[in-house]
């Protein structure tokens, strides 16, 4: 336990969880779509739906997909910067089963052909967990330097992957694999202790079977690639 654990997050608003949590979900979905907005269909479940007005639950998701940090005075303004950006917003209730109490599912459309769904859950202190992508279950928070593989389910991808990374000297902190079937949609869920180079996005995205690349490194602020 460290000290952020004790005092919580530097953020405005009421709830570390309703409010910064609701931020960086937002946020991580938008990096995970990895091209601005066009529109963005926020359905609520739990708490989040139950107590949200009041929490500037709503507000806190959409500064997220903004760009906007725990702390940015700008989130009570985050509609109507929105509406000036040109993004449509929707809410709605997401209809789930044994979900946190703090959970939301977010889907995106890009301003180009890119479109995602996240359902991402507000765990605490800001600390957050994406539960599904696409419709595929995943488990990991968004905190370390993240390499997200959408591959077809065949032998290989995962060798691929991880020899990759011991050849750019980039150490696995945690690696999930999850799958839709066998031999269907598989999703590649690895955090790392070191940002990956740019070129390595692009030597994993041309390979044969690989669906979708997405690198996220939301810790150290440097440029996130979906490919």
């Amino acid at each position: 336990m460290d000290l952020f654990d004790i005092v919580g997050p530097i953020m405005v608003g009421p709830s570390s969880s309703h409010t910064a949590g609701a931020v960086r979900m937002g946020y991580v979905a938008g990096k995970l779509l990895g091209e601005p907005i066009k529109k963005a269909e926020i359905l609520l479940y739990g708490s989040f739906l139950a107590t949200g007005e009041g929490h500037g639950t709503k507000k806190a998701i959409v500064a997220g997909l903004l760009g906007m940090q725990p702390d940015d005075y700008e989130i009570a303004d985050s509609f109507e910067i929105a509406q000036k950006r040109g993004i449509e917003i929707i809410f709605g209730e997401a209809r789930l089963e044994d979900a946190h109490p703090n959970t939301a599912v977010i889907r995106l459309e890009g301003v180009g052909e890119k479109s995602i769904e996240v359902q991402v859950s507000s765990i605490g202190g800001s600390s957050i967990n994406i539960d599904k992508i696409d419709g595929i279950n995943t488990n990991f928070s968004g905190e370390h330097p993240t390499l997200i593989v959408h591959n077809l389910d065949q032998p290989g991808h995962v060798a691929e992957v991880t020899s990759m990374l011991a050849h750019k000297s980039v150490n696995i902190a945690n690696m999930s694999l999850y799958r839709d079937k066998r031999g269907g949609s598989a999703v590649m869920v690895v955090e790392m202790d070191q940002p990956l180079p740019k070129e390595s996005l692009e030597w994993l995205e041309h390979l044969e079977g690989i669906v979708k690349v997405t690198y996220i490194n939301v810790t150290e602020g440097e440029e996130d690639d979906v490919l």
